[in-house]
């Protein structure tokens, strides 16, 4: 859904990034005219599913912030969450959507699926939208735009691939779950979400799509991005059995704020939506 553009004696210059997830939320606020980020803050949930559900904490978070109160020219949210799927433009269908999903996620009839375009990369992202919170959302704020946040991640990673004939391996980390993306010159060649418990989960599940994808860990490159650092267990291990590991150069990213170059990874995709 896009939002409705106010005229420009209404305009303001300010839009609003909310990253959703049922545990909580992250947002920042951007200056359109410069392009600069002014604002960002992390909102964490506990004991939701305790006789509450995430609604109920989304109402009251949004009356302690101040920043979730003003008018802004543009709403973006995109929701994170592991029910998501590419599709190439040849083989979809808007008519079935559920059906791209049915074998990795279980979908009801009273889902609402949305997707997706990328068409400068000719696929669709297939997804599950957290429609309790779309709804808090709407009333909140009228219409607004969402995505998934895989869309953005493989928007960005394919972007920055442009004449790269090298097979490129990014992992991008959130609580116990990472996105694994590889791509070729702007091709998309993987994308797949893991939920892990342990180092050794993570290192079994990328040693695995490497075999699969005919890459030798002595020569592909890794990039790690998200929540992750270099005392991180995951980087740790990928380091023993990678040889060629590395934290994603974010130093173009920084310009447009004055955030640290961990929040800049950590928030990759927030800060670009």
């Amino acid at each position: 859904m896009l939002v409705n553009r106010p005229n420009i004696t209404e305009k303001n210059y300010r839009k609003l990034s909310v990253r959703v997830r049922p545990d909580g939320f992250t947002f920042c606020t951007t200056d359109t005219l410069s392009d600069t980020i002014l604002s960002m803050k992390d909102i964490r949930f506990t004991d939701v599913g305790n006789g509450h559900n995430a609604e109920d904490f989304y109402s009251k978070a949004f009356t302690q912030h101040e920043e979730l109160h003003q008018k802004y020219d543009e709403v973006v949210v995109t929701h994170e969450n592991g029910l998501s799927t590419f599709v190439p433009q040849a083989l979809f269908d808007e008519n079935f959507l559920g059906s791209y999903l049915q074998y990795n996620v279980k979908v009801f009839e009273t889902d609402l699926v949305a997707f997706d375009e990328l068409p400068n990369y000719g696929m669709n992202n297939v997804y599950l939208p957290f429609s309790g919170i779309n709804n808090f959302l709407i009333d909140k704020f009228g219409d607004f735009e969402y995505r998934h946040v895989s869309s953005i991640l493989v928007s960005r990673l394919l972007d920055s691939s442009k004449n790269i004939e090298e097979k490129q391996v990014f992992a991008h980390f959130t609580d116990k779950r990472f996105d694994l993306v590889v791509v070729q010159n702007q091709k998309l060649l993987l994308f797949n979400t893991f939920e892990y418990r342990t180092k050794e989960d993570f290192i079994y599940y990328l040693l695995f799509a490497a075999e699969q994808l005919n890459l030798n860990p002595e020569f592909f490159k890794l990039q790690l991005l998200g929540d992750i650092s270099e005392e991180s267990d995951c980087y740790r291990i990928a380091y023993t059995y990678v040889r060629h590991v590395s934290l994603l150069d974010v130093s173009r990213l920084q310009l447009r704020n004055e955030f640290t170059e961990a929040d800049n990874r950590k928030h990759f995709i927030l800060f670009q939506s």
